[in-house]
């Protein structure tokens, strides 16, 4: 589920799985596979980039469980790559 904003303000949560398409027209268009259009004021790339930050956590996690419970980050912790060389 991907947060955007209509041009009216009014945010809306669109669920990424039924995009068909992204135009910029200029304003952003998303259009569902359902035939529903939404204009939208963020940029194409700035959609994109919250539907790949969106597909990321769901990978994130499945693959860290105890990250995705307590809410926690990932982050990389240069401190243990140097203690273990």
């Amino acid at each position: 589920m991907v947060l955007v904003t209509r041009l009216s303000g009014q945010q809306l949560v669109i669920n990424s799985d039924m995009i068909e398409k992204i135009e910029a027209t200029p304003d952003t268009v998303i259009t569902l596979e359902n035939g529903a259009n939404f204009m939208v004021l963020e940029s194409v790339p700035e959609v994109v980039e919250r539907i790949k930050n969106f597909r990321s956590s769901i990978v994130r996690a499945a693959n860290f469980p105890e990250l995705a419970e307590s809410g926690g980050l990932l982050r990389a912790v240069p401190e243990l790559a140097a203690e273990e060389g």
